[in-house]
């Protein structure tokens, strides 16, 4: 989610792989963000989508670094960081 509260959502959930049924985040496709409160006059929000800088290192589907607990998102057009509210706790990558 981003830090206004919006929901933040894979554009493009992998396909291929799933963990504890539900498909991977990877790098890869953009965030789409909604319901994000972060309007102007306040801010130069709302956030729309984000963007991801950093992955796993070693664990990759099709070649796309997975996104980690510890990812770091960037929220459009505000700059604000993504949170991440929940993960699978059965795999571990880095």
């Amino acid at each position: 989610m981003c830090v206004h509260g919006g929901t933040a959502q894979p554009s493009e959930p992998s396909p291929r792989v799933r963990v504890g049924g539900l498909p991977v985040a990877t790098l890869g496709p953009p965030y789409v963000v909604s319901g994000c409160p972060f309007v102007p006059p306040d801010g130069n929000g709302p956030c729309v989508s984000a963007g991801w800088s950093t992955a796993a290192v070693r664990v990759r589907i099709s070649g796309t670094p997975v996104l980690l607990t510890d990812s770091i998102g960037i929220c459009t057009p505000t700059g604000t960081p993504l949170i991440v509210a929940g993960s699978q706790t059965r795999v571990k990558g880095t």
